[in-house]
């Protein structure tokens, strides 16, 4: 199964930050940020029992090896015979299956459940955790599963964009638009954009959806360049001149004939196609003088994926962690299981260590989970924000022809409430 490309099993995961040492405890808050934030609104907290921790993995099933993994992960932040205990559970693979290993581990006194993996399992353990007062780490990245008590571990949507228009903003590129593919995860992109800029103050992005195919797309590019608003006054005047009927009037047809259009209206530009369809957006924007040189293109971390095709996106970004970071948990995970683990393994590894810094501390109440200073995990710092979301500190990457090379490193932390 290609993770990279399933967006809501467990997000778009992929390099690390070495883990940090045993007892650690993350800085205190950065100076002005506050203490530890209320409980959110619409959860009530019930259970905070610092020396129990469940897990909620597919240990059985198709996702066996995933879940053997994840559990393998969990279990380098948290070994047997230290404080929490961790609590495994077999969820199968299915809703009903991680609804039931959610009542049982918070029968059994856990005071925090870790997991489970997909988007569907997570949409079942919610409305159980959320009855015994229990928060959740689920390992989705599905954005619609974020809630007060209830946080996405996964990289979302939200957060890559998010991060790629900062990155945009420091260029002074300001004006976005999206060219998408009418699926699920081409809308997810869509509102992550409108958000995203909205929390940043910057205009209204104009967000296209096309179906699949040469025509579909050729409308798409061609409506959302405003191709014929841009180009049409030019050829108003290029028929005048011919109309003319004069070698002055011939000349200047000519002459407008080589002139450059004026720039579409956005300097920055979405896309989430892959394989077959992103060769054909590609071919399109140029054609209707869509310039890189002048828009800046964006993609989903999912083009890191073999086979996505994003070749042809030369000097495009993406949001990803820093792949440099990830070699102390790798070294780790592989000196202890003896290979190296699967990159959707950092999830469970960063919530465990959440659980494990948290017991320390003497639980996991709502005001310790979203403390403004974050949590230092696999792949570098993340803070737990009240409403469900997850800010993690991405990096920005170009694609270039031989590969891809940062342009911008990830913050080294990243508050809370920024």
């Amino acid at each position: 199964m290609l993770l990279l490309a399933t967006v809501w099993v467990a997000g778009c995961v992929g390099p690390y930050t070495p883990p940090p040492p045993r007892g650690y405890l993350p800085p205190p808050p950065l100076p002005g940020a506050p203490p530890g934030r209320p409980p959110a609104p619409g959860f009530v907290q019930r259970q905070t029992n610092p020396n129990r921790v469940a897990i909620l993995l597919p240990m059985t099933g198709p996702n066996g090896d995933i879940g053997q993994a994840m559990l393998h992960a969990a279990q380098l932040a948290l070994p047997d015979g230290g404080t929490p205990v961790l609590d495994a559970r077999d969820t199968g693979g299915t809703p009903d299956g991680a609804a039931q290993a959610a009542r049982d581990a918070i029968a059994a006194g856990d005071g925090l459940i870790l997991g489970p993996l997909t988007s569907a399992e997570t949409a079942a353990v919610a409305p159980v955790a959320r009855e015994a007062g229990v928060a959740v780490l689920a390992f989705t990245n599905d954005p619609h599963q974020a809630q007060p008590g209830v946080w996405t571990m996964g990289i979302t949507p939200t957060e890559q964009v998010r991060r790629l228009l900062i990155a945009a903003q420091a260029q002074n590129k300001g004006h976005a638009a999206a060219l998408l593919p009418n699926t699920d995860f081409g809308h997810a992109l869509g509102d992550a954009m409108t958000q995203a800029a909205a929390s940043l103050n910057l205009p209204t992005p104009d967000v296209r959806y096309h179906e699949s195919g040469m025509g579909a797309i050729n409308t798409a590019v061609r409506e959302l360049a405003n191709y014929g608003g841009r180009r049409g006054p030019i050829e108003a005047q290029i028929k005048a001149s011919r109309l003319l009927g004069t070698p002055e009037g011939r000349r200047r047809a000519q002459e407008l004939a080589r002139a450059h259009i004026p720039p579409p209206p956005f300097d920055t530009l979405l896309l989430a196609d892959t394989g077959d369809q992103l060769g054909l957006v590609a071919t399109m924007l140029p054609y209707y003088d869509v310039d890189p040189g002048s828009v800046q293109i964006l993609g989903p971390a999912q083009w890191l994926a073999a086979g996505s095709g994003a070749n042809v996106m030369t000097g495009a970004w993406y949001a990803a962690p820093d792949p440099a970071s990830r070699g102390g948990f790798e070294g780790e995970y592989t000196s202890k299981f003896g290979a190296p683990p699967p990159a959707i393994a950092d999830l469970a590894y960063d919530a465990a260590t959440v659980a494990r810094t948290l017991s320390g501390q003497g639980g996991f109440s709502i005001g310790a989970l979203t403390q403004p200073a974050g949590f230092a995990g696999a792949d570098g710092w993340f803070t737990l924000l009240a409403d469900g979301e997850v800010r993690r500190g991405l990096a920005v990457f170009r694609l270039d022809r031989g590969g891809a090379s940062m342009m911008e490193p990830a913050a080294a932390r990243t508050p809370g409430n920024s």
